[in-house]
């Protein structure tokens, strides 16, 4: 069976993240939502994403193909309803599609001659920015669950303090030293020539994905998520880096979520609490106004290649879009657009010359190519942006 992922109607819910990826692509837990798809599946998927992104991520069609809404993450009792749909079936939570069968030759979809097959089980949906750090803790023990069955971690060094050494688990190359873990109340994963430095204090949940680093004396607060060659310091609390991001020094950063190549500056500042203490509003690119989160914590929201220099503060509930840079003092307003320039004195535009001649530089740092399929994703998200900056 051909298996494909689809955005869904969250997509816009999503953004500034999918600007630059399908929600497939979204990291919550330790994998990415397609990652655990394609290891419960057991094998590989293509996406159904807007035109733009297609190049980068295709579709492959065959005969007889599964249709998955992205938005929600695996359990054993929805693949197995999923492995065993059939001819025009398709499966319902309430009034959500998760998945239905097509065939190639079909040119439209009538759900109302599917057989409907309702799901009545739980399943984590990622609907909403914020669900990607406050749905996170969950996220990071199912992922635990997974990929650690019936293996066996890598020795942990006499050196740590740990409580709860059963719920540590650390890939090949891990590196941990003179470190305090808290496991009690959640797993702490550690992956593949990831380190934790001397003198950080971990508290779980935490996943470390490949070559992320925590540096030494940080303090980071569970539910985290360090994506693959991320760098974390200062003080940190139920955040979610996707990778390549670095929060390197001192200053607190929660209840957030940075995209792929960010970077904050030293004592950058994230509040995720108003000082009455009201529900967050945040910006909601649909209704193009704020919108309410139901939370009393939600910090920064901050979209991939997005940039800010030493001593930023951010208010509570900031939304950053893609290619942002921001600096200066003052608090900058809490909705800042992609491809945004300047602070709290204003923004101008930051044209995409200059943008992606530092995109190219930092991904070069790591090896990586700054190819033409993501120079168009982002030329195109400078243009349909454009409504939302003010020079």
């Amino acid at each position: 069976m051909n298996y494909i992922l689809f955005d869904g109607p969250s997509r816009n819910n999503l953004l500034p993240f999918t600007y630059t990826r399908p929600v497939a692509e979204i990291r919550i837990g330790i994998l990415t939502i397609r990652e655990k798809w394609e290891m419960f599946l057991g094998t590989t998927t293509t996406t159904i994403t807007e035109e733009y992104l297609s190049e980068k991520y295709p579709m492959v069609e065959l005969e007889n193909n599964v249709l998955i809404n992205a938005s929600y993450l695996p359990t054993d009792e929805l693949v197995d309803m999923i492995k065993n749909l059939e001819e025009n079936q398709a499966i319902f939570k309430d009034e959500d599609v998760i998945a239905f069968y097509t065939k190639d030759a079909q040119e439209d979809i009538d759900f109302d001659s599917y057989e409907a097959i309702e799901y009545d089980g739980d399943a984590i949906k990622v609907e909403h920015t914020w669900d990607i750090f406050s749905k996170n803790g969950e996220a990071i023990q199912q992922d635990f669950d997974l990929i650690t069955e019936g293996r066996t971690s890598q020795p942990l060094s006499s050196t740590n303090n740990v409580l709860g050494a059963h719920n540590v688990f650390l890939e090949e190359g891990a590196v941990v030293e003179f470190a305090t873990l808290n496991a009690s109340k959640g797993p702490i994963y550690i992956g593949k020539d990831a380190e934790i430095m001397e003198g950080a204090l971990i508290r779980g949940p935490l996943a470390m994905c490949e070559h992320s680093i925590v540096k030494m004396g940080s303090k980071i607060y569970g539910p985290t998520t360090v994506g693959p060659y991320c760098k974390l310091g200062g003080e940190v609390h139920s955040s979610v880096l996707f990778g390549y991001s670095n929060k390197g020094h001192e200053g607190f950063l929660g209840n957030s979520v940075l995209g792929e190549w960010c970077n904050l500056g030293a004592d950058t500042n994230t509040s995720n609490l108003k000082n009455n203490y009201a529900e967050v509003r945040i910006w909601d690119y649909d209704s193009e106004s704020f919108a309410r989160t139901g939370l009393q914590f939600c910090g920064l929201m901050m979209g991939d290649h997005s940039k800010c220099g030493i001593n930023t503060m951010f208010n509570t509930g900031t939304v950053v879009g893609v290619s942002a840079n921001i600096f200066g003092s003052g608090y900058p307003r809490n909705f800042i657009p992609s491809f945004s320039w300047g602070g709290a004195a204003g923004f101008t535009t930051y044209l995409t010359k200059k943008a992606f001649e530092v995109t190219e530089i930092v991904m070069t740092r790591r090896e990586l190519e700054f190819t033409d399929a993501d120079k168009a994703i982002l030329e195109h998200v400078f243009e349909i942006s454009k409504k939302f900056r003010r020079d």
